[in-house]
């Protein structure tokens, strides 16, 4: 999954978790069973959404980590090599820039 639609899907998920309690909350003045049960069902599910959320947040960030170090590493290993490709994509960069 891109950078971009994580991110997105993480503030999605936010939202969500948040339109949800608001919800809970607004319909706990009533005392029917049904609005009960569902208000538990809700509360259940918003809670189990913020768990994965937790757990999605803390896998991402673990897997950029292991990217992270992997191009350090690459870097390390190979400077000249490094150095090569970025200034191949700076000349690519500079010609798509310089076309506008």
């Amino acid at each position: 999954m891109s950078q971009v639609s994580t991110k997105t899907l993480i503030e999605d998920l936010r939202s969500l978790v948040a339109d949800a309690e608001a919800l809970v909350a607004a319909t706990a003045g009533d005392a029917s069973d049904r609005a009960s049960a569902a208000r538990r069902r809700a509360a259940g599910s918003v809670e189990s959404a913020r768990a994965r959320l937790v757990e999605l947040e803390d896998d991402l960030k673990k897997r950029a980590q292991a990217v992270k170090d992997d191009a350090t590493h690459y870097v390390q290993d190979n400077p000249w090599q490094s150095i090569g490709i970025a200034a191949a994509v700076g000349v690519v960069v500079g010609v798509l820039l310089g076309r506008r």
